[in-house]
């Protein structure tokens, strides 16, 4: 088979297995397991493919057919410019994240440590680290311990110092931040099984699953980050759909002062933040 006939192929199998993004993915399953990009497909797609290529090809559209996520299939996802590991042990990085941490690059000084909370892949510190227009210092905490190693090789691969803790939220915690940063979970347990298979059914249900409403880890942050911020230090949330007021009045009810509920791209609230006054 070509490479032509195998990419139409792998649409027609993804489309009949109700995959939205068929056309898409079949190309990225394609590139991916020929080792090729789309300038060599270009030019050879009239070729044979060998046999091994188009075998491997058709075992990973039957991964994708049952909504294994693509990125678990590859291994990999791209967050703010940079290649990231990623598996079934961390939620795999969206765009919409990205809003999170280009808020948060626009408040960083020289000297500034920043701690992550749920840090999962480690996708949101080792981006702050690499975009920073100056030197900071980052602190990534996870309660799973197989998430830890995935942030620890992203931190790698990226040449990112980061102090990996496995903690629950705080409970390892020591010292103080300038800056604190999480991605929480924010889905309300009872919205969970309405989610796409490939959420659902594949990604961490402890990273997605708020329970209260989705608000349980906002409350807990919130009420706990003032012990572990230095004076007029910051506090960054992303947040789901719908929860910009209610997280801005936890913040306004813990004692946080010039609070922002900021928008996506797509121009759904997505980020909380607030300061802590100078003196408390």
């Amino acid at each position: 088979m070509t490479f032509m006939g195998a990419l139409g192929y792998g649409r027609r199998t993804l489309k009949e297995a109700g995959i939205s993004d068929f056309g898409i993915d079949a190309w990225y399953l394609l590139e991916y397991a020929c080792k090729i990009d789309k300038g060599y497909y270009y030019l050879h797609c009239q070729e044979e493919m060998e046999g091994e290529h188009f075998q491997a090809y058709q075992l990973l559209l039957n991964k994708r057919k049952e909504h294994v996520p693509l990125q678990y299939i590859t291994g990999s996802q791209e967050f703010m410019g940079l290649d990231f590991k990623v598996n079934s042990h961390v939620l795999i990085p969206r765009q919409d994240t990205e809003t999170l941490v280009e808020e948060a690059l626009k408040v960083l000084e020289p000297g500034m440590s920043v701690l992550d909370l749920c840090t999962g892949s480690g996708c949101i510190i080792v981006s702050l680290l690499k975009c920073a227009e100056t030197k900071i210092y980052g602190t990534a905490s996870d309660i799973s311990k197989q998430a830890l190693l995935v942030a620890k090789e992203n931190a790698k691969a990226h040449q990112a110092d980061i102090n990996l803790v496995r903690s629950d939220l705080f409970q390892g915690i020591t010292g103080a931040f300038d800056l604190i940063i999480s991605n929480p979970p924010y889905i309300p347990t009872d919205v969970i099984p309405t989610l796409m298979p490939e959420v659902k059914d594949f990604e961490p249900i402890a990273a997605l699953d708020g329970k209260e409403a989705g608000l349980y880890f906002y409350k807990k942050i919130t009420r706990q980050a003032p012990q572990y911020l230095n004076p007029n230090g910051y506090l960054f949330f992303e947040i789901g759909y719908g929860q910009g007021g209610q997280v801005a009045a936890l913040l306004d009810e813990n004692g946080f002062r010039n609070i922002k509920i900021i928008e996506d791209l797509s121009g759904n609230d997505r980020v909380v933040c607030g300061n802590l006054p100078a003196v408390v």
